[in-house]
């Protein structure tokens, strides 16, 4: 059953709208804390400038402001920069309203209002407003007027010398800031906000990114690609995760490199086991195989001696030939398999020396000579001057022998052998090896080096062969690191093989 993918949201975007997201959490909440308690804090702090204004009016003497003829003087500078810095209006007057102060001057209607509202006890506008404190001397009070058409806070009461004061201040003034904050806060919460969403989606791609490395260095990991490294510097925690991914990959690698190897070991061994196995089976066949024949020979001619089958001495001397013949077959077959395992398993290692391979040449052919007359052989060699080497001689002589034997084993038609001596560029020279004849299949030429293979059996079994050889020739050469090989001509076959002369 397929797992079903957990969708993954970028670390990116949840850092840039958390922050966003409280950006415009921020600007509601000014939005919200404005139209609901600005006014409220306002009028709070409007009674307290109220009451300032009240305890200034206190202390005027309106006797002495005001004179006979209607004339006054000006108010206190400070009055006046109270009235001024906090939006007031106020009126006093006295206790049988002869005499009164107002500021602004146009506020003459507060007076009837304070006098013929308050002081007289009409209820003109009297229990209307919102009374947010009260005392023996004084009201504290929100209002509306309704002549203006606008609501106020405002303080108005009685002194202890009789006079009569109203100081008032209006709430349009507020209530106009706090709309036109709202409106400046709303232009500037979507500036702030562009703004922080760019720097916001800066300072997260530079946060992020080397998380983001971390995730691809971890998916590669998980499909065991270790060549990636973390290479970031955000100088931070996550430099040190870096550097613990780096060292995890390098330990990884190594370890899977060692099981890696170790594995292809097991494998190989289990290969070698397999093949040895096969080896040894494939071995045994040819070898009872080889040695049946001769040994059947052997003891059928023995028992034939033995029961005087044909007790004339000419019988008796060819019975006597063919147990000799087959004996001696027999023993090479044994001292070449003997040869062919001490090669191949690296016990009879190559001896390097320099020598002349032009006399070794003639020197086979030489120990040759009867051989090569028998089969009325013709050899072409004209090698004269000193051709140097560095090989085993005494196994160079042994391939020498084994392609010379080949040969002559395999002449036909005009019965000839060539023997050259090539320079194979600077370093080595290449040795070819001749003779008329029938070419071999290209079918059998890569089984030529094999054990105990033989192209034309009847014809190998007729000179004894045990295809052996040739596998003698390959494992010498292999151990001198030497090339070797086998080329069809219409008229006969060349083996060759390369020797190093530095």
């Amino acid at each position: 059953m397929t797992a079903r993918m957990k969708k993954v949201h970028s670390l990116k975007g949840q850092i840039t709208g958390t922050f966003i997201g409280l950006l415009l959490l921020s600007i509601l909440t000014i939005f919200i804390i404005n139209g609901l308690f600005l006014e409220s804090y306002y009028v709070s702090k409007k009674t307290e400038v109220l009451s300032d204004a009240r305890d200034m009016l206190s202390r005027l003497d309106i006797d002495a402001l005001v004179h006979d003829d209607g004339t006054s003087e000006e108010l206190s500078s400070d009055i006046i920069k109270q009235g001024t810095q906090n939006n007031l209006s106020l009126v006093v007057i006295n206790a049988d309203n002869s005499k009164y102060i107002c500021w602004p001057e146009n506020e003459d209607q507060l007076r009837s209002k304070l006098f013929f509202g308050y002081a007289s006890d009409l209820d003109t506008d009297k229990g209307k407003g919102r009374i947010l404190e009260e005392t023996e001397r004084y009201v504290m009070q929100k209002i509306h007027d309704r002549f203006t058409g606008m609501d106020y806070v405002e303080c108005w009461g009685r002194f202890e010398n009789g006079n009569y004061f109203l100081v008032r201040s209006p709430l349009e003034s507020i209530r106009e800031s706090a709309a036109i904050s709202n409106k400046f806060y709303f232009f500037v919460g979507i500036i702030i906000i562009v703004i922080s969403g760019i720097l916001i989606s800066a300072v997260t791609r530079r946060i992020t990114k080397p998380i983001y490395e971390l995730t691809g260095l971890s998916q590669k990991m998980s499909n065991l690609d270790f060549e990636t490294r973390y290479t970031s510097h955000s100088n931070n925690e996550i430099d040190v995760l870096g550097d613990n991914f780096n060292k995890m990959s390098s330990q990884l690698e190594s370890t899977i490199s060692k099981l890696k190897s170790a594995n292809n070991k097991l494998q190989q061994d289990i290969a070698d086991r397999v093949k040895i196995d096969e080896m040894r089976k494939e071995f045994l066949d040819n070898v009872s195989h080889e040695l049946k024949t001769p040994i059947a020979l052997v003891q059928g001619y023995a028992e034939g001696l033995k029961e005087n089958i044909n007790d004339d001495p000419e019988s008796m001397e060819f019975y006597c030939d063919v147990i000799i013949d087959e004996a001696s077959k027999m023993n090479k077959m044994v001292r070449n398999l003997l040869t062919l395992n001490q090669l191949e398993s690296g016990r009879d290692a190559a001896v390097m020396e320099r020598f002349d391979l032009i006399a070794l040449i003639r020197g086979v052919l030489s120990t040759m000579d009867i051989m090569i007359q028998q089969k009325e052989a013709k050899i072409l060699f004209t090698g004269k001057e000193p051709v140097y080497v560095w090989a085993d001689e005494f196994k160079t002589e042994e391939v020498v022998t084994n392609y010379v034997s080949n040969a002559l084993n395999h002449l036909d038609g005009e019965r000839e052998i060539e023997i050259k001596v090539l320079m194979d560029g600077e370093e080595r020279v290449k040795v070819t090896v001749f003779n008329t004849g029938s070419p071999i299949p290209e079918a059998d030429i890569p089984n030529l080096w094999n054990k105990f293979y033989k192209v034309d059996k009847a014809r190998t079994r007729e000179y004894g062969g045990s295809g052996i050889g040739l596998s003698i020739v390959k494992a010498i050469l292999e151990g001198m690191n030497q090339k070797y090989g086998v080329e069809n001509f219409d008229n006969g076959v060349e083996f060759w093989f390369t020797l190093d002369r530095k």
